[in-house]
């Protein structure tokens, strides 16, 4: 789905991973997505394991020299739960290992509708691509955003306060969301999540290519 939604945004995807046709040092890439899946090994953030560990090495080490390598040369990220976990962890942050003891106001039952509350952040680059304060959201994860890594702010919480949204502010565009928004690409405001990531990389190859041409 993330694969459609970066065509429909005017994108031309190149997926990498572990084991295959490409490496993060070798694709040519101009702006990237983290998706979601297993958990973060919370060795990452020296942490110990307090779940059953549901952990991938290798998919950790791939993404995380993504991670690195785009903030090294300044790419255009949008990292989708799991991705915005990792990203937040490459900035020094850490997680929450669970969420279930950390919900009072909404539910831990896993689904890809839109029945969860964001509440997005005033001045925020997430409230201007949602282009609302209450937005409706899925929601999948089982971790989620505890202490926040170097250069990061909040940009969203759900009605237990469990972060949502995190963002750069200076940067291009470099968001972490923890919703699937790829689930939801029928509804306008998630896709422009979307096509800014895409014209954010537009805009910086254009400049790349002007200054070295």
């Amino acid at each position: 789905m993330v694969h459609l939604a970066i065509r429909l945004a005017g994108g031309r995807p190149v997926h990498l991973r572990p084991g295959g046709p490409h490496s993060h040092d070798m694709a040519d890439y101009d702006g990237v997505v983290i998706t979601g899946g297993h958990d973060i090994d919370p060795v990452l953030y020296a942490s110990q394991s307090e779940v059953v560990p549901k952990y991938d090495a290798e998919r950790d080490a791939l993404e995380s020299a993504v991670i690195d390598d785009a903030l090294m040369r300044g790419l255009p990220l949008l990292g989708i739960c799991r991705g915005a976990q990792l990203l937040n962890v490459r900035l020094g942050g850490t997680l929450f290992q669970e969420l279930r003891s950390r919900r009072k106001n909404t539910s831990n039952r896993w689904t890809i509708l839109p029945l969860k509350t964001l509440l997005v952040e005033a001045e925020s680059c997430l409230r201007e691509l949602l282009g609302g304060q209450r937005v409706k959201i899925n929601s999948l994860h089982n971790q989620g955003i505890d202490e926040l890594g170097d250069g990061l702010i909040v940009s969203g919480r759900d009605l237990d306060g469990i972060v949502q949204g995190i963002e750069a502010p200076g940067h291009a565009y470099l968001i972490g969301v923890q919703w699937h928004p790829e689930f939801l690409i029928f509804q306008a405001r998630q896709r422009r999540l979307f096509k800014a990531l895409v014209e954010a990389a537009r805009e910086r190859k254009q400049r790349t290519t002007e200054r070295l041409g």
